[in-house]
């Protein structure tokens, strides 16, 4: 599978697995570790967590999944984030749901996700929401401090817009690596406000979470998945794709801004599925053509 490079010496899978759900999914330590193992096999070496995914427990289950078998730690990127604050049973401190940006928040965050994921050291670490009360030289501590000691290799942001990736970048010694933002033919938000410009302007490949619109372009009966789901399927038809998701897939992957798509399923047919989208090929026509119908017209 394609690597992106973020730095000399980090690269991710083109593709990259998100563990939001773990919980959900009901599996057992070594059913998740066959997930891992693979994902592996696909090529698909990126996993994708935050502290507060389900409940503050998801780290904990990849972590114990992990345990089974230490070594793949070294075969896999582990990106996590930080920074939003949920009541929860499993942080009983917690009073309220707000953000948290401080120094201290991202010390401790960092250390309860490298405990529960069982390992020394997160690849990227990201700021999940940008927070209105942010210091961005506590952050900018934080983050010196968290790479000085080895804990965290690169940083990144999630959601950022580009005014607000480009303040917290004024203020780092370091560069950050990433944006993890929606991307998806139905939502075009972060195509049209200049998110992605940034990223092709800085050489920042984002990541992009919800590329299936959360299933909207399957069952919704709005006017606008209506319109993409036909011109999806007629364009699955002429590729030659097994369904409509490779061809959203493959639509982002043809971005310019080297998007890594993030598969959030835990059937490993959908990983499949994801996997074979590599092999199509869109035309600029056919790009266009799904632009317009989620737009409801064509570009000027």
């Amino acid at each position: 599978m394609e690597r992106i490079k973020l730095t000399n010496e980090l690269s991710y899978s083109r593709l990259i697995h998100g563990l939001w759900r773990l919980n959900e999914w009901n599996y057992s330590k070594e059913e998740t570790l066959s997930l891992i193992e693979h994902c592996i096999e696909k090529g698909i070496t990126t996993f994708d967590h935050a502290d507060i995914y389900g409940g503050y427990m998801c780290e904990q289950l990849f972590g114990e999944a992990l345990s089974l078998n230490p070594d793949i730690r070294e075969k896999i990127e582990i990106v996590t984030k930080c920074g939003i604050v949920l009541k929860s049973p499993n942080r009983p401190h917690h009073q309220s749901h707000h953000y948290n940006t401080s120094k201290q928040h991202i010390l401790e965050s960092v250390d309860h996700s490298l405990r529960n994921l069982k390992t020394d050291y997160i690849d990227t670490l990201l700021i999940h929401r940008p927070d209105p009360f942010m210091d961005p030289e506590q952050v900018a501590e934080a983050f010196t401090e968290l790479k000085d000691s080895g804990k965290v290799r690169t940083f990144g942001v999630s959601n950022f817009k580009r005014h607000q990736l480009a303040m917290l970048q004024s203020y780092l010694d370091l560069d950050l690596v990433t944006n993890q933002i929606e991307v998806s033919p139905y939502q075009l938000e972060n195509i049209e406000d200049g998110t992605l410009d940034l990223c092709l302007e800085k050489r920042i490949p984002p990541m992009a979470w919800s590329p299936l619109a959360g299933g909207k372009v399957f069952f919704s009966d709005d006017e606008k998945a209506v319109r993409l789901r036909e011109t999806l399927t007629n364009i699955q038809h002429e590729i030659n794709a097994e369904s409509i998701d490779q061809v959203i897939f493959a639509w982002i992957l043809a971005h310019p801004a080297n998007i890594m798509p993030i598969i959030g399923s835990g059937k490993k047919s959908r990983i499949d599925s994801a996997v074979h989208s590599l092999n199509h090929q869109l035309t600029l026509d056919q790009w266009f053509e799904i632009l317009h119908s989620s737009m409801g017209h064509e570009v000027p």
